[in-house]
């Protein structure tokens, strides 16, 4: 698909899974910040919801249908954004399912896992694929995989199989594409946002607010940041 050159005008992000918890803070903090937010929802209608509860103008924000998990639905998504914004200068790889608590690597049921990988790692896979085009246009380039300590090889020793293999696989995905980008100026960094309390992490995490603070710190990094690395609050994580 060919992209308009829009040069001008505020930097888009696109969050996916952003209807909810922390997908739907760091759109309202990127928003905040200028930003033109495509709010990416699997239900399109509370995408819907969930923009107009935080930009009821809707001048900034705007949801689009998005589930990572189907090529078609992010292929949409991408034409959507080339044809109505015509650029992209960040993606926040947000959307991810299955923190599968009541498993064990042993007796793991392997379809479960296998469909946690195909919307933590293949769908932030997906959509930077398809956004890449207009990131490689834009002047101040970003990539977020918001990810988990869960992830983190050092710390892994036990349980929540799906979740824990996922994102250790984006974790894998980022450095690989940072390495790639770099001569691009593609900034590409996996974000730890911590224990938060949203309907996946559960209660007594700490505010969603704060969590969301770290993948826009990745996001609005200056050209002079940091690629390839696992952060939480701005500080690296162990892989």
């Amino acid at each position: 698909m060919t992209a308009p050159n829009r040069v001008g005008g505020p930097r888009v992000a696109v969050v996916t899974g952003a209807n909810r918890g922390i997908g739907r803070e760091v759109v309202r903090q990127l928003a905040e910040r200028g930003y033109r937010v495509v709010l990416g929802s699997r239900k399109l209608e509370k995408g819907r919801s969930a923009a107009a509860r935080l930009d009821p103008g809707g001048e900034r924000i705007t949801a689009v249908q998005l589930d990572v998990s189907d090529q078609a639905s992010v292929t949409a998504m991408a034409e959507w954004v080339t044809r109505e914004l015509g650029r992209t200068d960040v993606v926040v790889n947000n959307a991810a399912i299955l923190y599968d608590t009541w498993a064990q690597a042993r007796t793991a049921d392997l379809a479960e896992v296998q469909q946690a990988l195909d919307t933590n790692l293949f769908g932030a896979w997906r959509v930077t694929q398809a956004l890449l085009p207009l990131l490689e246009r834009s002047p101040h380039p970003r990539i977020v995989n918001v990810s988990s300590g869960g992830g983190s090889l050092a710390s892994m020793t036990g349980g929540t199989p799906a979740y824990s293999v996922s994102k250790a696989s984006l974790n894998a995905l980022t450095r690989l594409l940072a390495g790639e980008l770099r001569g691009r100026r593609i900034l590409v960094n996996a974000i730890c946002p911590g224990w938060v309390a949203t309907d996946m992490g559960g209660g007594g995490g700490r505010p969603v607010s704060e969590g969301a603070a770290g993948v826009v710190w990745a996001a609005t990094l200056p050209d002079d940041g940091p690629t390839g690395g696992f952060f939480r609050d701005g500080e690296p994580v162990p892989w």
